[in-house]
């Protein structure tokens, strides 16, 4: 089960992996995201249903890469975040 769903959900393990571009990769997988929140809605026949469905994935996804932006961030410039209103000895200016 986890291999199937990695298969589809990862770009990683997916076929999309052959695209070198993160971003590319990830505007990718976000389209087919939308498709798929379109096709659910017209089977269900229900506009409501895929304002919600896109509303709540829109939102997922959206924390995920703002999580993941955070996270490169952290890694790659740990003193982007400085002190975090910290003072020059730790307390609050």
């Amino acid at each position: 089960m986890i291999k199937m769903y990695k298969l589809i959900m990862d770009s990683k393990h997916n076929p999309l992996s052959h695209i070198l571009d993160l971003n590319t990769r990830h505007m990718i997988m976000q389209v087919l995201a939308w498709m798929w929140c379109i096709i659910f809605s017209m089977y269900l026949g229900s506009i409501t249903a895929f304002g919600i469905s896109a509303a709540a994935h829109a939102i997922v996804i959206a924390g995920i890469f703002i999580t993941l932006g955070v996270f490169q961030t952290a890694k790659h410039k740990p003193n982007y975040f400085g002190g975090l209103g910290r003072g020059n000895g730790g307390e609050h200016e």
